[in-house]
């Protein structure tokens, strides 16, 4: 057995983990902030447990001095997105980024393997600052679709369950699963312009609706008391009948009355 200190062995990978999750994270946000469709979905990330190290060294005959170059997963982030075009445009932005830099990708989506997995792997070197200087390690990067992910989660813990020998009975029905899945995926895929356009239109009203009642907290700030109520009352009754261009009409007049406000206030 390795007589290593795993705790310390394991800080960079913990440290890429966290980071990788921030930036791709903020990259979400980012999309969303302006107003573009988001790509990601959501993030996890996690690193890999010293018994999952150690079997996987022993099933590569890795040898125990070369972890750091051999296991390539011991930092894991996992993307998930909505849809298949979503993940080849997502593989294009990782590979443009500086901050990191893309080793190989491995296609299991064009390419799935014989139990059904589908997924898309990039393997990167990421720069991480320790108290001991820059140290790069290697990290996997999974973008997936929300229905891989689901079969592959299940896949998962069955695997664990047999130990790897799922009985026949077992794989047959995944296998059968995982078409399913993908069917579901090409079918979303196939109306993804109308399910982006009402999403786009759900975030478009939700946002509306946010700016108006900020705008209405705005006049109360100012001591605009009465118009602030009068505001209301109208955000009132264009919310109970779902009027959306009444609402439209209703942001522009209250960014006119906080101009006013701002300017009588001498802000």
């Amino acid at each position: 057995m390795d007589s290593r200190d795993w705790r310390k062995f394991l800080i960079p990978y913990e440290q890429a983990v966290e980071e990788l999750k921030v930036k791709f994270k903020t990259l979400r946000a980012e999309m969303k902030a302006r107003e573009e469709y988001s790509l990601i979905e959501f993030v996890t990330g996690r690193v890999k447990r010293i018994s999952s190290i150690l079997e996987k060294a022993r099933r590569l005959n890795v040898p125990m001095d070369r972890l750091e170059q051999g296991i390539e997963d011991i930092a894991g982030i996992r993307i998930m997105c909505q849809f298949i075009q979503d993940i080849v445009k997502l593989s294009e932005l990782i590979r443009q980024r500086k901050d990191m830099t893309v080793v190989y990708e491995k296609d299991y989506i064009t390419n799935y393997k014989a139990s059904g997995y589908r997924s898309y792997h990039i393997i990167v070197e990421y720069p991480v600052q320790t108290s001991l200087g820059q140290k790069t390690v290697l990290a996997e990067i999974q973008i997936r679709t929300l229905a891989m992910n689901f079969w592959a989660t299940i896949e998962h813990s069955l695997s664990y369950k047999y130990k790897e020998q799922l009985p026949e009975g077992v794989k047959a029905r995944l296998q059968k699963a995982a078409e399913a899945a993908n069917a579901l995926d090409l079918e979303m895929s196939s109306i993804r312009t109308e399910i982006m356009e009402a999403q786009k239109l759900f975030e478009d009203n939700s946002n509306l609706v946010s700016k108006v009642l900020n705008h209405i907290q705005d006049l109360y700030f100012y001591h605009r008391v009465r118009e602030a109520a009068n505001f209301q009352l109208k955000f009132n009754e264009l919310w109970e009948s779902e009027d959306i261009w009444g609402l439209r009409s209703l942001s522009v007049q209250l960014e006119e009355a906080v101009l006013r406000a701002k300017k009588s206030d001498g802000t």
